[in-house]
């Protein structure tokens, strides 16, 4: 059962969580960001996309994987080589998510890697 003492955390919790979100939306007027701060935020993306993508790939129960016999290392190589031949055009997300899963799905459930 919820007391009042956890009730006005969540409801605080969530007063913080919307007015963080939200703080951009509130203002009238554009916040001048450093030129330091603009660099570093188009990185952001790509670096939390890599600190979730790269331990999925070479992680394996809590460990480094330990045998070149891994069906997401060569799904994860054939999806980068499509992405850096295709990278200027269109569709290449899509095609680099196509060509990993074509690789990896056979290696996986066909020989069980």
């Amino acid at each position: 059962m919820m007391d009042m003492g956890d009730l006005g955390i969540a409801v605080g919790l969530g007063l913080i969580t919307l007015l963080t979100r939200c703080f951009f939306f509130i203002l009238d007027r554009e916040l001048p960001f450093p030129s330091w701060a603009q660099r570093g935020l188009q990185y952001a993306p790509i670096a939390a996309l890599a600190a979730v993508v790269v331990p999925e790939i070479v992680v394996s129960h809590g460990a480094l994987v330990q045998t070149w016999q891994d069906a997401r290392l060569f799904g994860a190589a054939a999806g980068a080589g499509f992405y850096v031949w295709r990278r200027g055009q269109g569709q290449a997300v899509l095609g680099t998510l196509l060509v990993g899963m074509a690789v990896y799905l056979p290696l996986h459930i066909g020989l069980g890697w």
